[in-house]
Parts: structure tokens; sequence; C-alpha cells
């Protein structure tokens, strides 16, 4: 497959994104949402005890890296913007097992 020119609009975006100071630390997600130290781990891809560092002082604290901050943040924007997503696009940025999303999605909706 060959790949695809970029169009300057594409390229915009692309600087806009890498220019882009995205970030969230997990205090700021923890005080916003109610979320678990597991949840975020899930978001972040990161082990629960490694969340949980996050939350310490002293020598047991972990920074969080840059990309657990940039995955809290689109996190928090997808969270705030969630029912303004279509379907369809929502399926592309997400592709999993489309039962068990209808599903969370259908509960979720039901919640609102």
């Amino acid at each position: 497959m060959t790949p695809l020119p970029l169009t300057a609009r594409q390229q915009t975006l692309i600087d806009l994104y890498g220019y882009c100071s995205l970030g969230m630390t997990p205090q700021q997600f923890y005080a916003k949402w109610q979320v678990t130290h597991e949840e975020m781990a899930f978001i972040c891809s990161r082990s629960t005890s490694t969340v949980r560092r996050w939350f310490k002082r002293g020598r047991n604290y972990r920074r969080p890296k840059s990309t657990d901050l940039r995955h809290l943040a689109l996190m928090d924007f997808l969270l705030e913007h969630y029912q303004e997503i279509p379907p369809e696009l929502l399926n592309l940025l997400c592709r999993c097992d489309r039962q068990a999303l209808q599903s969370k999605t259908d509960s979720m909706s039901k919640a609102d």
C-alpha cells in the first residue's frame, strides 16, 4: 500500500497536534471525575500501583509521564463531549467489540 500524501489542511492538523500542550494532571482528573485508581490506570495503560504513586508524597512519589497527562486530557475531552460525537466517528476512533461497546453505550445513555 502506498502512503497517502498529506494535504495542507492535514499538515496544519499535524502541526496543531504537535504544538498542543494538551495535558491534565492525575489530581485534576481525579478531582473532576469520580474515577478509581484502577480506572485511571486503565485509561493510561499503567499499573494501579503506578497510579497510586502519582498521589503519594515523598520518596514513594512517581511523576506521571507526559503521555499519561495527554491520555488524561484526551479522556477528559471525550467525557466532556461524548454526546456530541456521532456514533460512526466513535466507532472509527474506538474499534473494539461492537456488541460490548453498544451494550456499554446503551447503559451510559440510560444513566444520563
